[in-house]
């Protein structure tokens, strides 16, 4: 009763009357818009596999799409080629992986839509203990992929909350309280079992895709792509030959697919690419020289401006040299991941690197990863990666020759404690167990990225950067100019880049430093 009488009056007041709503907007922007019937609508999960296959290089392909629930479905696979696109298996609420990790997500003491990255950072810190229990009490898997969540454990069809008393009761422990209790070893243990869950799920269900399928290509979209660790350890059993990962794998994902959806499926247009026309899914906004000096001007910010080699001779020195560097390039990134326009640089080589950049600029937990950002030419140098992965989806492990090896003694630390090892010669973006989640950076989709990494790599040897989101916790990645100040005032960054224009922190008024941190909330 409490759930309805809390979402009763968003239907009454909204979602009743979503066309209405749409078309009054819409009239707003166009005064010409006459035609209710002009609005179409797309069922959740097509918009989703419509999203991962028809931008990918496929002519045709199995999808697989996994979330939190959409209408009722939470887990959907078929086939799509150049003139359909068909569901053969569908799983429907309560079911659900992304539930499920978000059920664990909440009991761990993080935030249900937000806090899921931070569990997947965490699981290497632990050991999968709990696998066995969850198996037998949680989730009953079957032979075909298909799955059932045992219901007696988990509120959120009645309540507002995730979990109930008996979820508790079966860990032995009560659900983390984030302001009042720290991150033990158990809640490490907790989520590398859950994770270990989910990558056996999405395995079993993969290798029924390709038996229903046959097909030697897959496309994966749905919130739960976004578990670049599954994604590794899928790509690693060589279900299929080839994967592609919609960058933007969540809801929002989920508009550019109800577009494409309705230009192919009911316009009746051919799928006729063969490449991947996300293009490195910049697709957001940019800003020309004349704007940015505007708005750096208005901000009262001292700033220089350099021609493009200088600018990349500068900040590949700055880098080298330590700096974190706040880069703001062309074209914003759709999706969650920051791949080279609006992101936070620095040095791969410097074990001090993850912990400074954690706790003095993202203003979050020092155990959360960092991501490597390296010419593509190079990656399997680095990493064992045979395969491109141009938008951070992919985690996979650091090659041998680059780790360093341990004494006994730091092979028996365990959880935080391993984060203070040097465990590569890239240790600000090796995990603790020596996975790394890669982007492969090609000349062809962001040149100015690929020519900052190319003369890093000139100056030192090493083509790879440590690339992180421009933002703090809490906060969307920068999109303007106004964020992408506002957000280096605020924190320790040392040098911000836009476009040719660059500005360190020591030149700026005091008056314009910003208690940042407090304006966003926990995430």
């Amino acid at each position: 009763f409490k759930s309805f009488l809390h979402s009763i009056p968003l239907w009454i007041k909204d979602k009743l009357f979503q066309k209405n709503i749409l078309f009054s907007e819409l009239k707003k922007i166009d005064i010409d818009f006459k035609e209710k019937n002009k609005i179409k609508f797309s069922d959740h999960h097509l918009s989703h596999a419509a999203s991962s296959f028809y931008p990918s290089p496929y002519k045709e392909a199995a999808f697989l799409t996994l979330d939190g629930v959409g209408e009722w479905t939470t887990t959907s696979y078929g086939y799509a080629d150049d003139t359909n696109l068909n569901f053969d298996c569908q799983i429907q609420f309560p079911h659900s992986l992304g539930l499920l990790y978000s059920a664990f997500t909440y009991y761990l003491g993080f935030k249900v839509n937000s806090g899921e990255y931070k569990m997947m950072g965490l699981a290497p810190y632990g050991e999968p203990k709990y696998t066995n229990l969850i198996f037998k009490e949680l989730i009953d898997l079957k032979d075909d992929g298909s799955f059932k969540l045992n219901m007696k454990y988990f509120s959120y069809t009645t309540h507002l909350k995730m979990i109930n008393k008996k979820f508790e009761n079966l860990f032995g422990v009560k659900r983390r309280t984030p302001e009042i209790d720290k991150i033990e070893i158990f809640h490490m243990n907790v989520a590398s079992s859950i994770q270990r869950v989910i990558e056996i799920v999405v395995i079993k269900i993969c290798e029924q895709i390709k038996k229903v399928t046959g097909s030697n290509n897959l496309c994966l979209s749905g919130g739960v792509a976004l578990n670049c660790v599954a994604n590794g350890k899928l790509l690693e059993k060589k279900i299929f030959k080839n994967i592609w990962i919609q960058p933007a794998a969540g809801d929002a994902g989920g508009a550019l697919g109800a577009a494409l959806a309705y230009y192919h499926l009911v316009l009746g247009n051919k799928k006729i690419n063969t490449i991947d026309t996300m293009k490195g899914s910049y697709l957001g906004p940019e800003f020309d020289d004349k704007s940015v000096e505007m708005s750096l001007k208005n901000l009262k910010a001292n700033f220089i401006k350099l021609n493009r080699d200088e600018m990349l001779e500068i900040v590949s020195d700055e880098i080298k040299n330590g700096k974190a560097v706040g880069w703001f390039q062309g074209k914003m990134e759709f999706g969650p991941r920051a791949l080279g326009s609006r992101s936070i640089l620095a040095d791969p080589r410097s074990e001090k690197t993850q912990k400074n950049l954690n706790l003095k600029i993202k203003f979050r937990e020092s155990f959360r990863p960092f991501a490597p950002s390296i010419l593509k030419d190079h990656c399997s140098n680095y990493f064992k990666l045979n395969t491109e992965s141009p938008y951070m989806l992919i985690v996979t492990d650091v090659r041998d020759e680059i780790k360093i090896k341990q004494t006994d003694l730091k092979n028996h630390l365990f959880g935080i404690e391993k984060l203070n090892i040097k465990r590569s010669t890239i240790p600000a973006v090796t995990h603790v167990d020596y996975s790394a989640r890669v982007q492969t950076v090609e000349k062809e989709t962001n040149l100015i990225f690929y020519d900052l990494i190319k003369k890093f790599y000139e100056k030192t040897g090493f083509p790879l950067l440590v690339n992180t989101s421009f933002n703090i916790r809490g906060e969307p990645i920068v999109c303007s100019v106004e964020d992408a100040f506002n957000c280096f005032m605020g924190t320790n960054l040392d040098i911000l880049v836009i476009n040719n224009f660059i500005l360190k922190k020591a030149d700026q008024e005091d008056n314009l430093k910003k208690n940042y941190k407090n304006k966003y909330e926990l995430d």
